[in-house]
């Protein structure tokens, strides 16, 4: 006895790349991945309720790491203005923690809803971006980690003369070490603004280049402004880590630049406001061949009379 196999039809993606697919079954797989996406945050936001002491400790330890005349009683300690900061402070942690447990979830979620409306060389594009994403932002937040406990240093020390005993609100605090990490990760997400505009060819890599001393000061600038801490430590670290990271993205524009032969354009080495080379070499033009008569048109046919109408019947029956 044989059995026959059901033919599958084309998948959601592939529908959804044709333009198949109508209003509501968009719609409606919208709904289904946004479902999907919460259950997986709401699953990692339990994990990190579980794991918000341990994250909330790490956050504590660049203040706790400085030396014992910071401390009192020798033990590290802060202070909470309102009954329930601490509280709520432990489940925002728990959020942002659940929120990165669950990435690759939500991520995918997002990124299958968008891939069909993209086209083959931008879905390719969007992978090597997407690579290259979390490890810049993670060594931003390990930058901005490192940082901190300079920042603090400094800040203490010029603060915390005579009689004054210094103890910080944990809320302020954990905001001030997060704002920091968020701040540097973001930053540390320039390069890929800068390989993109090489990739959808809007600028090369030798215009690149030649941006170098803007970029640097920009840098620098950008650091000066948006670093919290006023040491010059930080803003330091920030600018020469986006300068290294500039001339990094610009290398990878000269190997795309090399793959793709831009640079070898036949007009490539004149300058904007240089007249382009003509060629006024003139060739001579033959004579035509000779051109036949046509021959004569028969005359029409002629038209048959149509026949009569019967009277049984109008004109539009």
């Amino acid at each position: 006895m044989a059995f026959g196999l059901k033919k599958r039809g084309p998948s959601n993606f592939a529908r959804a790349a044709d333009g198949s697919m109508t209003l509501m079954e968009h719609i409606r797989e919208l709904r289904n991945r946004l479902f999907r996406a919460s259950l997986a945050i709401l699953v990692g936001f339990g994990f990190g309720v579980w794991l918000s002491g341990p994250v909330l400790h790490i956050l504590q330890k660049p203040y706790c790491d400085l030396p014992k005349a910071r401390l009192i009683d020798g033990n590290c300690n802060f202070v909470q203005l309102g009954p329930a900061d601490l509280f709520l402070l432990q489940m925002k942690v728990a959020l942002w923690v659940g929120l990165i447990i669950a990435a690759p979830i939500w991520l995918y979620q997002l990124w299958a809803f968008i891939a069909p409306g993209l086209h083959r060389h931008e879905r390719r594009y969007a992978y090597f971006f997407t690579a290259l994403a979390a490890p810049l932002f993670a060594a931003g937040a390990v930058l901005a980690y490192f940082v901190t406990s300079k920042g603090l240093e400094f800040l203490l020390n010029v603060s915390g003369g005579g009689d004054v005993t210094t103890t910080l609100d944990i809320t302020r605090y954990v905001g001030f070490v997060t704002n920091l990490i968020l701040l540097f990760g973001v930053a540390f997400e320039f390069p890929l603004i800068v390989l993109m505009l090489n990739f959808v060819g809007l600028a090369s890599a030798k215009r690149l280049l030649s941006w170098w001393r803007v970029a640097v000061f920009v840098f620098f600038a950008f650091s000066a402004v948006v670093t919290p801490t006023p040491d010059p430590f930080g803003m330091t670290a920030l600018a020469i880590c986006l300068c290294a990271l500039y001339f990094a993205a610009v290398g990878v524009a000269f190997i795309n630049d090399k793959r793709r032969g831009r640079g070898r354009e036949v007009y490539a080495g004149i300058a904007d406001d240089e007249v382009s080379p003509l060629d006024l070499s003139t060739e001579p033009v033959p004579a035509g061949g000779r051109i036949e008569a046509s021959e004569p048109i028969g005359a029409p046919e002629p038209v048959v009379a149509p026949k009569p109408i019967e009277r049984r019947y109008d004109d539009m029956t």
